[in-house]
Formats: C-alpha cells, sequence, structure tokens
C-alpha cells in the first residue's frame, strides 16, 4: 500500500513540482494551500506524513502543527521554510515537527528527510511493540499466586508502582522472584517508556561495581581506555534495580546512599557533578537490620531504602500457590519441549506440597523442567520425580506413638530445627518466630549438633 503525504503550501508552483516528484518516488500526496483544509484533509485522510509550510495565508503553520499533535501525538511532520525562518522551524522540531527543509527546496534533501522520516516511524513502531510486549511479559498478572500473603503483596505493589515512590526496598529468600516483582513495577510505571537497568551487587568488586555504578573517565585506572557510562546514568528516567544491596562494600555504601538522596554522582576520575532521575528498586534476602547490627551494612542507608519495604515469603510459606506455579511451569515447558503434560497426580502433587522447597519458586521451576523434559506420559506420577524431591519430604513425627511419652527437650528440638527449616536457616527470623533472642537460640542449637 502505498504511502500517503498531505502536502501543505500556498505557492502552486511548489505544490505542483512536489505532487510530480513524490509521486514518481511512490507516494500517493493530497495538496492544500491553506490552514483550514490541511486541518479538514488530516482528519479525513489520515496520512502517514505532513509537509507543513510555516507560512500560509490563514494560519501560522506553528498553530496547524500544535492542531495536528492534538489529534495525533506521533504524527509524522516536517516543516518547510524560508532562510529566514530556520529558526523557527528549530522551534517548530522542539514543539513536535520531525524536521523541517529550507526553500528553495531541494529534492534530493528532500527525498532523504522523507525517507529518513519513515524509517524512525518504523523504528519507534517497533520498539512500542517491545515495549508493550515487555508490560505483557512482566505484568503483575504474571506472578503467579493462589495464596493471600501473595495477593495481598501484588494489590499493595500495584498501588505503588503507579505512585511517585521512587525508592523500594524488597526482601525476600533467593528464589521468590524479587526480579520479577521489580520488572512488574517497572513496566506498570509512569517510568516503563524508560530504561529499566539491573546491577547484580554480587557479581563485581568494590572497584568494579563503583565504576558499574557511576562510569569512570578514560585513564582513571589501570585498565579504563575510554569514557564508560555508569548504570545510574543509563538508568536515566527510568529505574534502576540493585539486585543483592546488601553485599555491596561499605565503603561504597556511602556513594550509594548520596545518589539515591541527591540524585547526584561522579563518574570514577571525574569532579563533574552528574544529576538523574531515576527510580531506585533494591533487593536483597540478608536481613539488613542484622546487617547494620554487625556492622556490615549502613545504618542510614538502611533506613532511606526502607521507605516502602515489601517481603516476598518463601515458597514453604505459601503452600497454596506450589501447585498454580507447577501447573504454569508445565505449560511453559510443554510448549518449549513440545510435550503434552496435561497434569500431575494426587501422589506427586503431595510430594511437591510437602517438600521444603530452600529453593523457592526457582527450585520448583528447574525440578518442573527436569520433569517435563524426560517425561514421556501424559501425566506426572510421584515416580517421575527427582529422588531428591522424594526423599526430602517433610514427615509429622507422633510425639506419643505407642503412647510412649517422650522429655521436652526432645519436643523442643524438634520445634526449634522444624523453625529453622521453614526461615531456610535464617537464625534472625527463626529467633523472632520463637520469641527469644538470637543469642539464646545459638544456645539451643549448640547442644543438638546443628551447624551455627
Amino acid at each position: 500500500m502505498k504511502k500517503t503525504i498531505l502536502l501543505v503550501d500556498d505557492e502552486e508552483l511548489i505544490r505542483k513540482s512536489l505532487c510530480k516528484a513524490l509521486s514518481k518516488q511512490g507516494y500517493e500526496v493530497f495538496a492544500v494551500d491553506n490552514g483550514k483544509e490541511a486541518l479538514r484533509q488530516y482528519e479525513d485522510i489520515c496520512p502517514d506524513l505532513v509537509l507543513l509550510d510555516i507560512i500560509l495565508p490563514d494560519m501560522n503553520g506553528f498553530e496547524i502543527l500544535k492542531e495536528i499533535k492534538k489529534i495525533d501525538k506521533e504524527a509524522l511532520i516536517v516543516m518547510i521554510t524560508g532562510d529566514s525562518g530556520i529558526k523557527g522551524a528549530v522551534e517548530a522540531v522542539k514543539l513536535g515537527a520531525y524536521d523541517y527543509v529550507g526553500k528553495p527546496i531541494n529534492l534530493e534533501e528532500l527525498k532523504f528527510t522523507i525517507n529518513k522520516a519513515f524509517e524512525n516511524l518504523k523504528l519507534k513502531r517497533e520498539v512500542k511493540a517491545i515495549k508493550e510486549t515487555k508490560r505483557e511479559r512482566y505484568g503483575f498478572d504474571k506472578i503467579i499466586r493462589k495464596s493471600q500473603k501473595m495477593e495481598e503483596l501484588c494489590d499493595r505493589a500495584k498501588k505503588v508502582a503507579a505512585s511517585n515512590a521512587s525508592i523500594i526496598l524488597i526482601q525476600g529468600e533467593t528464589g521468590t522472584g524479587k526480579e520479577l516483582l521489580a520488572q512488574a513495577f517497572h513496566y506498570h510505571s509512569s517510568r516503563r517508556d524508560k530504561p529499566f537497568v539491573i546491577v547484580n551487587c554480587t557479581a563485581l568488586s568494590k572497584e568494579l561495581l563503583e565504576s558499574e555504578f557511576f562510569g569512570h573517565e578514560k585513564g582513571a585506572f589501570t585498565g579504563a581506555i575510554k569514557l564508560r557510562i555508569g548504570r545510574f546514568e543509563m538508568a536515566d528516567g527510568g529505574t534502576i534495580f540493585l539486585d543483592e544491596i546488601g553485599d555491596v562494600n561499605i565503603r561504597l555504601q556511602s556513594k550509594l546512599l548520596r545518589v539515591i538522596q541527591e540524585r547526584q554522582f561522579e563518574r570514577v576520575g571525574s569532579a563533574k557533578t552528574i544529576s538523574v532521575d531515576v527510580r531506585v528498586i533494591a533487593a536483597t534476602n540478608h536481613d539488613l537490620e542484622v546487617s547494620v547490627n554487625d556492622g556490615r551494612f549502613r545504618e542510614d542507608l538502611y533506613y532511606r531504602l526502607k521507605v516502602i519495604p515489601l517481603y516476598i515469603p518463601p515458597l514453604r510459606e505459601r503452600e497454596e500457590d506450589i501447585l498454580v506455579l507447577a501447573e504454569d511451569f508445565i505449560k511453559e515447558y510443554n510448549k518449549e519441549f513440545r510435550k503434552n503434560i496435561r497434569g500431575i497426580s494426587p501422589e506427586a502433587a503431595k510430594i511437591l506440597q510437602n517438600h521444603v522447597w530452600k529453593g523457592n519458586v526457582r527450585e520448583l521451576k528447574n525440578i518442573i523442567e527436569k520433569t517435563v523434559l524426560l517425561e514421556s506420559e501424559e501425566i506426572i506420577e510421584a515416580k517421575d520425580l527427582p529422588l531428591d524431591i522424594k526423599s526430602s519430604v517433610k514427615e509429622n513425627e507422633d510425639f506419643f506413638e505407642n503412647d510412649e511419652l517422650i522429655t521436652l527437650d526432645k519436643i523442643e528440638k524438634y520445634y526449634v530445627e522444624r523453625v529453622l527449616e521453614k526461615t531456610g536457616g535464617n537464625k534472625s527470623k527463626a529467633a523472632r518466630i520463637l520469641g527469644i533472642t538470637r543469642q539464646r537460640l545459638k544456645r539451643k542449637l549448640n547442644p543438638t549438633g546443628v551447624t551455627t
């Protein structure tokens, strides 16, 4: 289908020559000589591009530009101006015009500008489609859940995402889905058309992490052979996700505090201050309060991050989610491995629900991937699950089996071990659940032989 161009110019000779030249290029051209007719035609034919003269008998080209942008903010407009009007044409570009050409019109220059405009429009549409796909892929509805805990978490997260909150702290064990939640935040916020930048704080040394955060100038240190833009600068206008922030070196934390508070920093090796507008989402699997008490995390940074804290519960604390997640992963790997598994047997389901899931959702996903890959039947049976899953099923101890009474110490030992198991070995959380201090918990664990 031919692309359509609306030409708006009050000089008849220019209209005729441009119509002829552009028609030869394969465009369908509609030409008018005044502003009112231009606006009427724009609504009637919805052209792909507008060639708009600034000086017209009834309306100023700037007025027409503004009116067209009200109709379609994505409208592709190239301004036409006399040599004396170049400054005004530049202003028109600031108001939303794609580009401008001067009079007398150079046909080759005009053709190049039009081709470039259509290429730019195609690229913008492709980028928009990619962003829409990301919004669908990382939506809050993609966070599979059935439990009340996760429903409440997602409801709160949606409200925070839509707000102007610029600092968010996500806490939870490894494998619970902290990055997925952070992506949902970004793609459902007003910043969704700007960058979402991830920094893995565990992957780099203090020196390299500082450069990763803030960038560096050429020659700032050995190996800095060229200028590098840091992640905060890359994320300007969008969101930066600081994954496992609890592992950042304490000496670097002061610089991190400054950029979070003031939105300003300097590249390594530079004295020039750079300002950015970013939403900071930090995540950690550490208990930062304990890290503060141990001197491994700055107290002021902790309280600055804790403006809006969100906690993702481990999978063992939301058993209602296990099977719905498993079923979703089965669908995913059915497509990938071209399988047709329809479900899970009751026995297999019981094993999955009774497993401790120390690796959380990530562990469950890996188990389902392995099982679907190797399975040849339509139903996953208990025998099809990996041995390590079947051998680690939680068992209920009957302390009164055969009417035999046992000591209080044994009951206490069993309960302490189960609480530790439930908390993934997190002694601080276990102590809070048990209603005792962490030091007292350590004393209780030593006689049991449990590693502290």
